[in-house]
């Protein structure tokens, strides 16, 4: 029999964050589906959080922040209402100041070469208003490429989207439904079945020769 040693109880270590989740809604706190979106992810401890909107609302991006957020994560997640068949102005911003070339994008493999990168977008009008026939006109996958193309030309996987459309309407059983599954598919992440049969995504390289100012700048 042992004496005289102390046992040392077991500590669970902290899971790294590996995913991360850029929020952006100009008006936060005005938004059910945004918020508890938000709110789920905050609760998943290998997601950092960013809301966009609170940590710039001058609009002045610290880049070196954000890319230093992007380079530890496999998952990056935008999280968004759509705005004009788009992401709004910040997330806008963001993409233009962060996403640079030589860092995000260009001759070689980058910095985000072989990570995931999935939409949580919220719409206003319901899933029937995307259609030839409706208001909307276009099938929602039609407002797709500019985040699938942003995706390639960085060597980034753009796994299928999570859409919740008519979030006007939606009952706060159903938000919370749906802020459970977002939660719930973090935690899970990437051990999603339709992951399994998503190709990689080969990088659209930029060649050097198509930024010559740029190359003899030493940009």
């Amino acid at each position: 029999m042992l004496t005289g040693c102390a046992v040392r109880p077991s500590r669970v270590l902290p899971m790294p964050a590996d995913i991360l989740v850029l929020t952006a809604h100009p008006h936060l706190e005005h938004s059910r589906v945004n918020r508890a979106l938000m709110n789920a992810a905050s609760t998943v401890a290998r997601a950092e959080v960013r809301d966009l909107y609170a940590l710039y609302p001058d609009y002045l991006i610290d880049v070196a922040a954000e890319q230093r957020a992007m380079a530890d994560a496999r998952l990056v997640v935008w999280q968004h209402p759509l705005h004009w068949y788009h992401m709004p102005p910040l997330m806008k911003l963001w993409l233009d100041e962060v996403l640079t070339y030589g860092w995000a994008y260009g001759h070689g493999r980058q910095a985000l070469y072989g990570k995931d990168l999935w939409l949580a977008v919220s719409t206003g009008g319901p899933e029937t208003s995307y259609r030839p026939t409706d208001y909307n006109r276009y099938h929602f996958d039609a407002f797709l490429p500019p985040y699938e193309q942003t995706a390639a030309l960085c060597g980034m996987r753009f796994l299928p989207p999570m859409v919740m459309h008519g979030a006007h309407r939606l009952t706060d059983d159903e938000v919370e439904r749906q802020a459970a599954l977002f939660a719930e598919r973090l935690h899970s992440y990437p051990d999603w079945p339709e992951l399994a049969d998503l190709p990689e995504c080969t990088a659209c390289e930029v060649p050097e020769t198509a930024r010559p100012a740029l190359v003899e700048e030493g940009a």
